[in-house]
This record gives C-alpha cells, structure tokens and sequence, in this order.
C-alpha cells in the first residue's frame, strides 16, 4: 500500500512575482513596440495562474496529476504548483462526532438506547483519501457499527439478585467502557488514516417500553438493600442490648422475657414508623 508522501511547492509570493512581471510586461511591450507577437507571453501568465494555491493551517492539499499520486502539502503557506495539478482539500483539525441515539440490545438482551461522542482528526491523508470512498460518511457508519458492539458485550446494570455479577457494566463502569470503545474505533478507523482523540458514551438509557418496569426493578432493589442494612444493625443493636444488660445486672431476663425484648426492640429499629409506647403493670400473659 503506497503512503502519504509530505511536498513542499515552489514559493508562491515569487511565481506571482513572476506572474505580474510576465502579465504586465508583455502588455506594456505590446503597446510600447505595436506588436502583438509579444501579446503571447500574455498567456504563459494566464497559464500559470491556476497553479497558486494557499494552505491555511492544519489544512492540507492533496496532489494528484492525472490521477497519479504526487504528494500532499500539510504546512500552511502560499505556494504555486503545476498547474495540470488536481488539489483535493482534506482538513487537519480535529472534528466533533455526535451520533444519534441508537436502540440496541444489552449482554442480557434488554433493549438499551445509546450513543456515543466521538472527537477524531484525520492522520494519513493518502488513506483519507484513496483507501475509501468517503471517509467523513465512513466515520459516522463505522461508529454506530462499534457501538451496537459494545452495547452487545457489557450488561446495562449489575443485578446480583439474578445471579449477575459483572464487574463492567455500561452504565458504571465509564472508563473501561471509553477504553473499550476507543479501541474497537481505532481498529476500525485506522484504514481510513483516521485519529481517534476520545469516544465517550453520551446518551444511555433503557428503551421506552422498558423504562418504567426497569425503574421499579431499580427502586425494589435499593428498597431491599436498605432493608437488608436496617436489619443487620437491627440485630447488633439487640445482641449490644441484650449483653449490656446481662453485664450490668440491670435485670435478670429469663428466656421468654429476652425473647419478648427481642422481639419489641427489632419492631422498633425495623419499623418505618415511631413507636408507640404501651405501659404493662401486669405479667406478660396479662
């Protein structure tokens, strides 16, 4: 495969120098002398005019003659170049990508709508140029491409009640997934000479049809949680109690009052609301 090959022109502010002395001077000695033979220096200047061509920085100029790969000025200037010379203009700056929201489905096959911010720069502009047919069009295709890859390979969220325990997920794992992303972008772009500078998820979401039934999954599960926490210093609390208790002789508790302590003390600290206290001048089973 051929490569990019970097040419610097001849200086443009001489060849115009040039241009004007020839334009100029065989006008004036055609009417200074009265003849017109030298009118045809007039167009070797028109001749060269077409050959000028100005490089603005971090843009470039593909050559081409006759559909023959001559090289590609990236140094911005003003220079002059055969004029039998196709130019063929390919930016150098880095460009801003953002796709549209894609609807694809998970590791665990739920629908998940994504997209993805993608910051690139062409690199080599022979592949830019001649290894594709469109390579603006071939970034856009080849990322919505890596991104129905990527959503496929990770699971939207972790749901350890199912017995899924990913430790990468879309919605949390942020970086490993940007990596991810960028290197699949990178192994796809680089036929084209493109640069990948960063590619981040920027849109990520549960489709609309399952949006409400994940979001109560969601609430359930922190619900849960918290329950689970509530009751564990539920019961340190009454085991801390109990042996405070026992170590003080505050009171002598036989089995059925601790078990009635217990039970109280784990209504209080479980409940979601305040307790109300009850005075009992009697036993426990009056």
């Amino acid at each position: 495969m051929k490569e990019e090959k970097i040419v610097t022109p001849a200086n443009g502010y001489i060849m115009l120098l040039v241009f004007f002395i020839i334009s100029i001077g065989s006008i004036a000695t055609s009417i200074i002398t009265k003849n017109f033979g030298f009118a045809t220096l007039l167009i070797i200047s028109i001749f060269i005019a077409p050959g000028f061509i100005m490089v603005q920085p971090n843009n470039s100029r593909v050559l081409l003659l006759f559909g023959k790969y001559v090289g590609t000025i990236i140094k911005n200037g003003f220079y002059w170049t055969n004029p039998f010379y196709t130019k063929m203009k390919i930016s150098l700056r880095a460009s801003n990508f953002d796709s549209e929201r894609l609807k694809v489905n998970d590791k665990l096959g739920n629908p998940v709508m994504i997209s993805t911010i993608l910051v690139w720069k062409v690199k080599n502009t022979y592949k830019a140029a001649f290894d594709v047919d469109n390579y603006e069009n071939f970034v856009r295709v080849q990322t919505d491409a890596a991104v129905r890859k990527l959503a496929s390979m990770y699971p939207y969220d972790n749901f350890a009640d199912e017995g899924h325990t990913e430790d990468i997920t879309l919605r949390s794992s942020v970086n490993e997934v940007s990596e991810a992303l960028e290197k699949e972008l990178y192994e796809r772009l680089s036929i084209a000479g493109i640069e990948v500078l960063e590619a981040r998820i920027g849109y990520l979401a549960y489709a609309q049809e399952i949006a409400n039934a994940m979001l109560k999954r969601q609430q359930a599960t922190a619900i849960v949680s918290a329950r689970h926490k509530i009751v564990e210093g539920a019961v340190s609390m009454v085991e801390m109690a109990l042996e405070e208790l026992g170590k003080k002789n505050i009171v002598d508790l036989d089995e059925e009052r601790k078990a009635a302590m217990v039970s109280n003390l784990m209504v209080i600290l479980c409940g979601d609301k305040d307790a109300s206290p009850v005075l009992n001048t009697g036993t426990l089973n009056q």
